[in-house]
């Protein structure tokens, strides 16, 4: 074979290799990306507040709506103002909260869409049998002024969720800041246990009354001292972050959670979740 003979037929073995290579990869790539779509199709990442899963009812709304849309479910529970600024963010696909005003700037910012209310409860004060600041039947108010002015002790979540966003308020409604007082106490963390932490130090808590009912068993010493104030409504929401904003949001799946959330199904096992264990629903429903 003659020298530019030998080169040519090398040039074109490098050439059907490297389109052989190529042709691989490119098959590789497409195989991945079919292959994150169907992860993507297949998934759902809630936010959402701790009552909702410390009271239980997570455990059971979520197994029914993975059956029957054969989605896998990831819910991360935290408080309502870090799963709103999670989903601010665009790293959830749904949010479900209890924090009205902070989820209606969301709306406003058309961070979230498809906002709907699902339900609701209502926040206690929940004491000492003792009570030694004699709040029993007052006002929220009232009872958090007497709170302040005996410096009994008060545990509070501090971490911005929305039972803390409406303690603050409440506060702020009688013009009182208790953050620099020896008697108050933040912890930090989730509803179960700030209501455990409140128990341990005998101390007043605002909490909702569903995480209270799921955890009295644990620390029957505390009860119920105000309760019934409108003030102390909570209610829930659930809706969807905007995928025009963030390309990762899976608005298909949180759509349909949505719907789920709002259906005649769903919102009768929200009216009779608890009834069995607690003779009353921990959640009622609450559409628009």
């Amino acid at each position: 074979m003659k020298p530019n003979k030998t080169i040519k037929l090398y040039w074109l073995l490098l050439i059907m290799l490297v389109i052989s290579a190529c042709s691989d990869n490119n098959e590789t790539t497409h195989k991945f990306a079919e292959s994150n779509e169907t992860d993507k199709k297949s998934e759902l990442i809630l936010a959402t507040t701790t009552s909702t899963q410390d009271s239980g009812l997570l455990d059971v709304l979520i197994p029914i709506f993975e059956e029957k849309h054969n989605i896998h479910v990831k819910a991360i529970a935290v408080g309502t103002g870090q799963a709103l600024a999670m989903g601010e963010r665009g790293e959830v696909d749904a949010l479900l909260t209890h924090a009205p005003v902070a989820e209606e700037k969301l709306v406003a910012e058309k961070a979230v869409i498809n906002r709907k209310r699902v339900m609701y409860n209502d926040f206690i004060i929940v004491g000492p049998t003792e009570d030694l600041a004699a709040i029993k039947g007052e006002t929220a108010e009232v009872a958090f002024q007497k709170i302040h002015s005996t410096g009994a002790s008060f545990v509070s979540r501090g971490d911005d969720s929305g039972t803390h966003k409406i303690e603050q308020s409440l506060w702020d409604r009688v013009k009182l800041n208790p953050t620099d007082k020896s008697w108050y106490f933040e912890t930090g963390q989730g509803m179960g246990s700030t209501l455990q932490i409140s128990a341990e130090r005998d101390g007043y808590i605002l909490t909702d009354r569903a995480t209270y009912l799921a955890h009295q068993k644990n620390f029957q010493h505390q009860v119920i001292l105000v309760e019934g104030d409108v003030a102390l409504l909570n209610v829930y929401h659930v809706m969807q972050v905007n995928e025009a904003k963030h390309s990762f949001v899976n608005g298909e799946t949180s759509r349909m959670f949505v719907e789920f959330m709002v259906s005649d199904e769903t919102q009768a096992i929200i009216e009779e979740f608890g009834k069995d264990v607690y003779g009353q629903a921990l959640f009622l429903p609450y559409l628009e």
